[in-house]
């Protein structure tokens, strides 16, 4: 066989120059990328990147291979990245393995394109207030997951990660049970009040607390004009309902006391009128059977004509007594005096009349 020398020249020559144009378009593809997501997302810190400098030596946080033919690391924690990520940036980057944009501000929903980057092994979100659902598409590779510290929301969903070593979605509001594909990581899911499992987490047959709000909030926008007014209207409207109830509690007090005092004097009133009429009434009253008599005759006891008992209220009183019974005057009683006389004796209740009309009315009985 004949030496060619044209395809000498097209293998020497041309095939790595068309490997060199390969290698620059894949760089070139990395930095539109990166420099989309600069310009999507804002951020405190300024960084270097442009188009005059080179990406894999002067970007801040960018890492290239070895070959410096594709980016392969982001890091760019705490920068002060706010507001949300868009969708084909840094999922444009095919060949990233580790992804760090913990302790920033990012919000919103994450793009699905960047948990599902093929070659992705580390992916860092910690600490920002990502609101977005669970993730459903992850990398085959991904060994290492953080979204703790967001607003991650909705119920986790049966994914199986055979790679993923450490998996942290603890501090968000996950709702739910915990699937089967994720129960070997038991402390990956605390402070999501709303999810139920296995130790540490609430078993599924409690009923679970509402929500707490996110450790992390938005940085705070600037009020308008309209907005500042309806505040201060809120707060006057605050002062005057409270104004409100403390005029209507004072007037509520002294209500009550009002009636309390007319009460007072009403039962006053109520209670001079009864002690007079027990006055009137005792006045009124006729005297009882002792009175207008000495001390001495009120023991004594008088017997009618004919009648040979001879012995005093000292001695019936000191009498053994049986009651015999009782009727609607009084009570009937037998007695036994001391010498032995027997006697029977009926005690009248009620009675209101004078000594000489008791005595006729004995006298009465008598006959």
């Amino acid at each position: 066989m004949k030496f060619n020398p044209f395809i000498a020249f097209f293998v020497f020559v041309l095939l790595p120059q068309q490997k060199f144009v390969q290698v620059v378009a894949d760089l070139d593809s990395d930095k539109q990328a990166l420099l989309e997501f600069a310009n999507g997302v804002p951020h405190v810190k300024k960084l270097n990147w442009n188009l005059a400098t080179p990406v894999c030596t002067s970007w801040v946080g960018i890492t290239c291979n070895t070959n410096g033919t594709d980016v392969i690391a982001v890091r760019l924690p705490g920068v002060g990245l706010y507001g949300t990520i868009p969708s084909n940036t840094i999922g444009k980057l095919k060949a990233l393995k580790v992804l760090s944009l913990r302790s920033n501000n990012i919000n919103g929903s994450l793009p699905s394109d960047i948990p599902s980057i093929p070659s992705l092994q580390c992916l860092f979100l910690q600490h920002n207030n990502l609101s977005s659902k669970f993730p459903v598409t992850f990398s085959p590779r991904l060994r290492i997951v953080d979204f703790s510290y967001n607003s991650i929301s909705g119920t986790i969903p049966n994914v199986d990660l055979p790679s993923v070593r450490v998996l942290n979605f603890s501090y968000n509001n996950l709702s739910g049970s915990i699937p089967s594909s994720f129960k070997r990581f038991p402390s990956s899911f605390i402070g999501n009040p709303l999810l139920c499992g296995s130790e540490p987490l609430k078993p599924c047959s409690e009923s679970v607390v509402s929500p707490s709000p996110s450790p992390l909030t938005d940085f705070p926008s600037p009020k308008t004009g309209s907005q500042n007014q309806h505040a201060t209207s809120k707060s006057k409207l605050g002062v005057g309902s409270i104004i409100a109830i403390v005029v209507g509690g004072l007037a509520f007090v002294f209500l009550l006391l009002a009636v309390i005092f007319i009460s007072c004097l009403k039962r006053k009133h109520s209670g001079s009128n009864g002690m007079l009429k027990s006055k009137i009434s005792q006045n009124d009253k006729p005297n009882d059977f002792g009175s207008g008599v000495q001390e001495a005759e009120k023991n004594k006891l008088f017997f009618f004509e004919g009648c040979s008992y001879n012995f005093d209220l000292e001695d019936l009183l000191k009498a053994s007594a049986e009651v015999l019974g009782k009727g609607s005057y009084g009570t009937t009683y037998k007695a036994a005096l001391e010498e032995g006389t027997q006697v029977v004796v009926k005690r009248l209740k009620e009675v209101a009349v004078g000594k000489k009309e008791f005595e006729q009315q004995m006298e009465v009985v008598n006959r």
